[in-house]
């Protein structure tokens, strides 16, 4: 009976720490550098790595999107649009995230073709370059 509970114990503390390592809750609140990859579209595009990561107090997040142009007029998150500022010739979004551990889709609108085009990318981060901004 008692190797039974200690077994059962084990398991319990396994899936805990599993499902603790597919979540990871955001950083306590604050302003932090994260690198970021971006995958998709042709290639040419980048964003600037690292970016900035905003976590606030209610648990919500939100990443400053620099791109290496100023042809991306827009952004959009899980069906959200959100518009672009112009930052020293490259296009700036401040978008939100809900998780470090998987890659975030955004679609980004590009003006730099002979008409406008919507884009699918992936924006990765690595958890363990976030430290706190400077």
């Amino acid at each position: 009976m008692k190797q039974r509970m200690i077994a059962l114990a084990l398991a319990a503390l396994l899936l805990f720490a599993a499902l603790g390592c597919a979540v990871r809750s955001m950083p306590a609140t604050g302003a932090y550098t994260v690198e970021v990859t971006l995958a998709g579209g042709t290639g040419k595009a980048k964003i600037a790595s690292p970016a900035r990561l905003d976590v606030y107090g209610d648990g919500t997040a939100k990443l400053t999107v620099v791109w290496s142009s100023d042809k991306y007029d827009y952004m959009r998150v899980d069906g959200e649009r959100y518009d672009v500022e112009i930052v020293d010739g490259h296009s700036v979004f401040v978008i939100p995230v809900k998780t470090l551990d998987k890659p975030l889709a955004v679609i980004a609108d590009t003006t730099a073709m002979s008409a406008p085009h919507e884009i699918e990318y992936t924006i990765t981060f690595d958890v363990a370059s976030l430290k706190p901004a400077a």
